[in-house]
Order: structure tokens, then C-alpha cells, then sequence
């Protein structure tokens, strides 16, 4: 059985008293963190654990072949057998059942029984953690792990395991493979992170979950336009204050066991340009697809037309990641799509009035308003299920008028959950991205501001709890 909010709590006390008072040596501390980190995974299903010994083994294996030897047949072992086991348990039921569509489309009768394969926990999230380590050897761009024990853990790592971010070997490994020292500095900063992480999660996420269930439940088509808008921007909070409190618990977690993580959001609805959120959203995930898929398709290197079809297959590659469904696919489309066409404007009218280049404040506002709507329409894709649904909700959102008390009580909770992160956000993103502002304000300011997560959380916990949205990829 998974662990809810108290247990975890229970368990990482119980997880840094022993790493810091038990374990002596670099060995023993690595031991002990491949132990919790399986145990932890075993508490969401033990069955599943097979996939993350195999994928270790098979890296930690191809990559001392491909450092040996170059030969590029042990890379073809190691995606094959990673992206093989992602396949069959992500997408075999969704390609199968896709196929047997089109056939009874144009006319043959196909019949099929679908597999009970169950969606693996994190699967998506190590295995692209698995695979950077061999390309990355490969390459030449790292080296591979000295002993089974450090890249085990490297792959296990519990904080981000089942929800990223998704590590390098030079970002995490490395780490991983020198002795750490207890510094009360790193437990302040993460329980900062941690109680920022839950305040997202539990004040708006879950605040939000409520709104948007109701709003986008099948058979809502009849909503109007107002409504619809409101629903979608509380997903678009919903979906970030999910993912990036996680992040920000996982951060947390991680240096209060010496290891620091690499931030995965950047204020992005703050952002004027698609190619700007990309590098503000799920950074690793960007990364991961610019540096793995992106560029090796040949990026912006062979003419324009290149480009923007190396730019569409990216993110529809993108979007399948997030999921086995048709929406997730036209998702990513979508976002490949407004990718291209600023890259064309910004092309064709270079300067100020390019939408990627703002040369004033009223222009970056209307630029951030503007991105901010494409996201909220891409987010439409994202959330309904039903390709007809996604398209009937986005004919309201355009052509149907009026105010209910949905839309008050949803304006309402939007503005007093949120808004005050937003506020803070805004001049987080105008300090350059300066994450650790508040935990460097007077202790006094800092101690309020605990406080005033403590209370929101008192006040605004929901009935029912809310598994994190992301742990379904």
C-alpha cells in the first residue's frame, strides 16, 4: 500500500536519523538509501520492483561495454531493453487498440481482449533517468559508475523516484559517489522546500482537484464559456502546484539526506513564449527531449522545414511520455504547433514586435496573457479524456456566455488559494528565478510566513486526499 502524507513523514525522520547517526562510511550510507529507496518503492507495489533491478543491471552493465569497447551494439542493448519494458507496460493495450480502430474503420471486423497491465509506478521517470546514463557514456559525456551499489542507488534515488526530476549521471550520480557531510544549512532549505512543496500540494492543488472534477466530469459539454475558462484555470493551477510541490518535497527530502536536486519549475505562466515556458515547465523533461530527441532528429540544423518537423515530432513524443491516449498526443501536437508558428513570427518580424523578443512592459504583458491562454487551451487536451468532449468544451470556451455561481465560487477559491503564490512568484521571477528569496528574508519574516502555510493548511485540507497527478506517467 502506498504511504499517505503522515507516514512518508514518519518515514524520511526516521530515514535521516539513521543516515546521519548510523551510517559512518560512504558504503553504509548508499546501502542504506538502496534499501529505503526499494522499500519505499515495494510500499507501492512489490511486483514492479523486478523492472528497476533490471534496468539497473542492464545500465550498469552496458555502460562499462560501452566505455570499454564504444561499440555502439551495447547502447542498441540498453534502449531496446528500457524502451521495450516502457512500451509493453505504457503503451501496448493503447497501440493494440488504436490499430484494431482503424481496421474496423475501413471495414475489417477485428476483435481483441485487452490486457490487465498495470501502469508501473515512476516507470516512465527512471527509465528516461536509465537512458540518459548510457547515451551519456556513449557520447563521452560521462563516466560510468565505479560500483553496482552507487548507480543502483543513482536509479532508486526514493525522494525522485516515482516523480522525477529526471537526473543526469553528472547532476545526481556524482553525488551519489562522494561522501556527503551533515550541514544544518541544507536542513533549513529543505524543510523550506518541504513546507512550500505541501503548501502547493494541499492548500491549492487539492482546493483546485474539487473545481476541476466538477467542471470537466463526462457530460459536462453544456457548461458555458465562462465556466469552462475557470475550470481550465484552476487545471492549470491544479497541475502545477501538484507537480511542482512534489518537486519541491523531493528537493526537500533529498537535502536533508546531503543530495541536492535540480529544480524542475521556473514560474513558468510567467513566461511570454512558448520556447520560454518549455524551459520553465518539467525543465528536466525539456532537457531530456531537446538534448535525446530534439537534436538528434537534427534539430534547426538542415533548413526550416526540418526544424519545425524535428519541433512537431519533439513534443508529440512529448506528449505520448505523459501518457497512452490520444489527447496526450494531440496535447503535445498542440504545443509543437504554437512552437512553430512563433518561431515563424519571430522570423518574419524580427525586433519589437516579435512575440518572443517584448520590448516594453505593456507588450510582455500582453505576450504573458496571450502564452497563458495558449497553455490553458493546450492544458484542455491534457485533462479530457474524450477527443469529442475536448472539442465541444473548446467550442463553448468561444461561444457560450454567462455567469453562475460555479463561476463565483470558483473565482473565489482561485483567487484566495492562489493568488498569494502568485504574488510571491512574480517577484521570484523578477529576481531572475531567485527560488530561495523567502528563506533568506529575517527569521522573523520567515517565521510568519511558516505560519501562515501551517494555518492555510489547517483551514484549507480537503475531506479527501488527492494522490499526485504525475504519479500516473
Amino acid at each position: 500500500m502506498a504511504f499517505n502524507s503522515y507516514q512518508f513523514a514518519a518515514f524520511l525522520l526516521l530515514a535521516v536519523v539513521a543516515y546521519w547517526n548510523l551510517c559512518r562510511s560512504l558504503k553504509a550510507k548508499n546501502a542504506l538509501l538502496l534499501g529505503l529507496s526499494y522499500f519505499f518503492y515495494c510500499c507501492w507495489d512489490y511486483r514492479f520492483l523486478s523492472l528497476i533491478l533490471i534496468s539497473t543491471f542492464v545500465d550498469f552493465y552496458a555502460g562499462k561495454k560501452i566505455h570499454q569497447t564504444g561499440e555502439k551494439k551495447w547502447l542498441w542493448f540498453s534502449l531496446i531493453t528500457n524502451l521495450g519494458i516502457l512500451g509493453f507496460f505504457k503503451y501496448f493495450n493503447f497501440f493494440v487498440g488504436s490499430a484494431v480502430d482503424l481496421l474496423n474503420q475501413i471495414g475489417f471486423t477485428v476483435d481483441h481482449s485487452t490486457l490487465n497491465i498495470i501502469l508501473p509506478v515512476g516507470i516512465s521517470f527512471y527509465t528516461f533517468q536509465t537512458l540518459s546514463y548510457s547515451i551519456d557514456i556513449y557520447r563521452k559525456k560521462a563516466e560510468p559508475a565505479t560500483n553496482l551499489l552507487d548507480f543502483a542507488t543513482y536509479v532508486s534515488f526514493f525522494p525522485q523516484l516515482v516523480a522525477g526530476p529526471i537526473e543526469r549521471p553528472s547532476q545526481l550520480l556524482v553525488q551519489i559517489e562522494n561522501d556527503r557531510t551533515f550541514q544544518t544549512d541544507h536542513l533549513f532549505e529543505g524543510f523550506h522546500h518541504i513546507l512550500l512543496g505541501l503548501f502547493k500540494k494541499v492548500v491549492i492543488a487539492d482546493n483546485m482537484a474539487p473545481i476541476v472534477n466538477g467542471i470537466f466530469a463526462p457530460g459536462a459539454e453544456t457548461l458555458s464559456g465562462p465556466e469552462n475558462w475557470l475550470g481550465l484555470i484552476a487545471f492549470a493551477l491544479q497541475i502545477y502546484c501538484d507537480f511542482s510541490g512534489y518537486s519541491s518535497i523531493a528537493q526537500g527530502s533529498a537535502l536533508l539526506l546531503g543530495i541536492r536536486l535540480s529544480y524542475n519549475f521556473h514560474m513558468p505562466y510567467f513566461a511570454a513564449s512558448p520556447s520560454e515556458f518549455w524551459k520553465r515547465w518539467h525543465v528536466t523533461l525539456s532537457q531530456w527531449l531537446r538534448d535525446y530527441v530534439y537534436i538528434p532528429l537534427g534539430g534547426n540544423r538542415s533548413g526550416k522545414f526540418n526544424e519545425y518537423r524535428n519541433l512537431m515530432l519533439t513534443m508529440a513524443i512529448g506528449g505520448l511520455w505523459h501518457g497512452a491516449g490520444w489527447n496526450f498526443v494531440l496535447w503535445g501536437i498542440f504545443h509543437g504547433l504554437i512552437l512553430c508558428v512563433y518561431r515563424f513570427l519571430a522570423e518574419l518580424f524580427p525586433g519589437k514586435g516579435s512575440p518572443t523578443n517584448v520590448a516594453s512592459k505593456l507588450m510582455y504583458v500582453a505576450a504573458v496573457l496571450v502564452m497563458f491562454m495558449l497553455t490553458l487551451i493546450g492544458w484542455l487536451f491534457f485533462r479530457i479524456e474524450n477527443v469529442s468532449q475536448i472539442f465541444s468544451v473548446l467550442a463553448s470556451l468561444f461561444t457560450s456566455f454567462g455567469w453562475s455561481a460555479l463561476c463565483s465560487y470558483a473565482t473565489k477559491m482561485i483567487l484566495l488559494v492562489a493568488g498569494p503564490l502568485l504574488v510571491y512568484e512574480f517577484f521570484v521571477y523578477r529576481r531572475n528565478d531567485d527560488h530561495l528569496m523567502a528563506f533568506r528574508w529575517h527569521w522573523l519574516l520567515r517565521g510568519l510566513l511558516y505560519l501562515y502555510f501551517a494555518v492555510m493548511m489547517i483551514l484549507f485540507s480537503t475531506e479527501g486526499s488527492y494522490e499526485f497527478i504525475y504519479f500516473q506517467f
